[in-house]
């Protein structure tokens, strides 16, 4: 099968590119860098410009599923600008490939967009899984309904879609753990606020191992690409010190003080989640690391 990626170097794109090529599919993937293209073995780069609205028709050359996994990441002060980066990354390129897909012949039948838990609210007493209609009105909230809202787009295509909502993913490659992993390493790690705040995660190779169950089942609909067991900030926090085999003895980090710090993105420490991965395990779909201990002992 054909595959066509975008996002392919990113962390979820380079372990789906891995697990794709094992198998002996052949990806296609876009690049916005026309230096960076790579062409090896069932591997071919092409390049797109979303800005300019530019990209190679040849990508779609024999292709039956996209993956679409392009977008600026939120791991960065949200000033203004960065707000429309964050989005028009996600929804221009969709909409780039929407364009594309109406006006060239293919063979595209499945269309499957990242998307983020984002759109769960603050809540801790709710317990949310795909069947949840309730939307959070924050920026990131916001971000993620438009952002799925072009992936719907796809529908007028007669395509499959599928909207993967994707918690912390858990990488020693880099991402949100990380960051937690460096102070600690330094005997300076902390929790946030009170610590009680549950966090929705996944280990990388379960959701690439998720999207590609996805791709071979051709699943539709929403899923909630999160670890069966959410972990409480402050239980994180230990579980990460008792990996690396340090001692926490500061006191958590007062929510004022990360809000001087990052600003909006502030609220990505601290909000309040409880979200379950129904669909994945109603289908048949086996976490290889459903614990955060089981996870952290893999990747440290």
């Amino acid at each position: 099968m054909k595959i066509l990626i975008t996002g392919a170097t990113g962390l979820i794109g380079q372990e789906l590119t891995n697990l794709l090529l094992q198998d002996n599919h052949i990806v296609h993937y876009l690049t916005t860098s026309p230096i960076k293209k790579d062409t090896r073995d069932n591997y071919f780069g092409f390049h797109w410009d979303i800005k300019n609205n530019q990209i190679d028709v040849n990508c779609l050359e024999g292709v039956e599923v996209i993956v679409h996994l392009a977008g600026a990441s939120i791991a960065k002060k949200w000033t203004k600008s960065y707000k429309v980066e964050l989005l028009e990354s996600r929804t221009h390129s969709a909409d780039l490939i929407f364009e594309l897909l109406k006006s060239q012949p293919n063979q595209v039948k499945h269309f499957i967009s990242a998307s983020g838990t984002a759109i769960y609210p603050d809540n801790s007493t709710a317990i949310y899984d795909e069947t949840s209609q309730v939307k959070d009105a924050s920026f990131l909230g916001d971000l993620v309904v438009k952002w799925e809202n072009s992936a719907d787009q796809f529908k007028s295509l007669n395509l499959k879609i599928t909207k993967v909502r994707t918690g912390i993913v858990f990488s020693n490659k880099g991402g949100a753990l990380l960051e937690m992993v460096r102070p600690i390493k330094m005997f300076v790690g902390s929790g946030f606020g009170s610590g009680k705040q549950l966090q929705s995660w996944i280990h990388l190779k379960d959701v690439g191992n998720l999207y590609y169950f996805i791709i071979k089942n051709q699943t539709e609909g929403i899923i909630n690409a999160v670890s069966p067991s959410p972990i409480s900030n402050q239980e994180l926090t230990k579980a990460i010190a008792t990996q690396l085999h340090r001692p926490l003895f500061l006191p958590n980090i007062p929510r004022w003080v990360m809000k001087l710090i990052l600003g909006d993105m502030h609220i990505l420490l601290f909000n309040n989640k409880n979200i379950i991965p129904r669909r994945a395990q109603d289908l048949g779909f086996q976490f290889q690391f459903p614990t955060a201990k089981a996870a952290l002992k893999d990747l440290y």
